[in-house]
């Protein structure tokens, strides 16, 4: 693998959103991300800036990217750190410390190199490694669809939990928690 998975910067912010916008002209995008490119291009600078610091909502944010030797990003993984007593980004009560991993993406040319492993692990040593809170699961939400993402997920060592909710917006589809064993 020739990439160097790494940590956004805040001056990485118009490759965020570029990297961002690609993924949303993917075509599993309508399954794989809650968000459209027509929202995401409409997004001020300001968004994408606080997105890149690590600022978004308040919250614990680190995004990996993966990234060439020269400079382009083949893919990405975001880690948000819930506190137990908060709620999560579809709006349910966390009960511990936890972290969800979400906007998964890997170039379509790059996709079974081992790209997204590596972005796991990275993101997966990030939450595990931080002091405070110390997060004692993690977890991401695959759609029902999304068959392709959902083997990688459990070839990583992740399990459905059991808990599914509706996918936002289209409340005929589900969204399947799998967590980290």
């Amino acid at each position: 693998m020739n990439h160097v998975i790494r940590a956004v910067t805040g001056e990485d912010w118009q490759r965020v959103k570029q990297l961002r916008l690609d993924a949303l002209r993917d075509p599993a995008a309508a399954i794989a991300f809650l968000d459209t490119y027509d929202n995401a291009a409409g997004r001020p600078d300001e968004h994408w800036q606080g997105r890149a610091a690590g600022s978004w909502g308040g919250a614990t944010i680190r995004q990996f990217v993966a990234e060439r030797a020269d400079g382009g990003w083949d893919g990405s993984v975001t880690v948000l750190i819930e506190r137990a007593g908060h709620q999560d980004v579809m709006g349910a009560p966390v009960e511990v410390d936890q972290a969800h991993l979400v906007g998964v993406f890997v170039r379509p040319e790059q996709r079974g190199t081992g790209l997204a492993g590596a972005l796991f692990d990275a993101a997966i040593a990030f939450a595990r490694g931080l002091d405070e809170p110390k997060v004692s699961r993690v977890r991401l939400y695959v759609h029902q669809d999304n068959q392709r993402a959902e083997a990688f997920y459990r070839k990583a060592g992740f399990t459905r939990s059991g808990r599914s909710v509706p996918v936002p917006g289209d409340e005929s589809s589900v969204e399947h928690e799998l967590v980290l064993g």
